[in-house]
């Protein structure tokens, strides 16, 4: 991580993208940091960011989670019924006991 001045970065903005790419750039305006300049490795990571960092769909995620919290399915109750019980995707701790039985 490099950490530059907002002057320089402004000066040297194509410089600094292009570094951006071996890592992030911490910009700072008055010895704070005030920006990061990084360089997503493709463009699911750049719509990944740029929703992180969304207001709304920051709301709509903790709206999501607050319903399924409240109204959700447990893992294995959803795989029984879209699966059946013999279908359905062993955790790692239900593998072990099965190991453990066969021994």
């Amino acid at each position: 991580m490099k950490i530059a001045p907002l002057a320089e970065v402004k000066a040297q903005f194509s410089r600094y993208v292009e570094e951006s790419e071996r890592g992030p750039i911490v910009v700072t305006k008055n010895g704070r940091p005030v920006a990061v300049i990084i360089s997503p490795p493709d463009e699911d990571e750049l719509e990944r960011l740029v929703l992180a960092h969304t207001p709304r769909f920051q709301r709509l995620m903790k709206a999501a989670e607050e319903r399924l919290r409240e109204n959700g399915v447990k893992h294995d109750e959803f795989w029984e019924g879209v699966m059946g019980e013999e279908l359905r995707p062993e955790t790692p701790a239900k593998r072990s006991r099965r190991q453990r039985k066969k021994e």
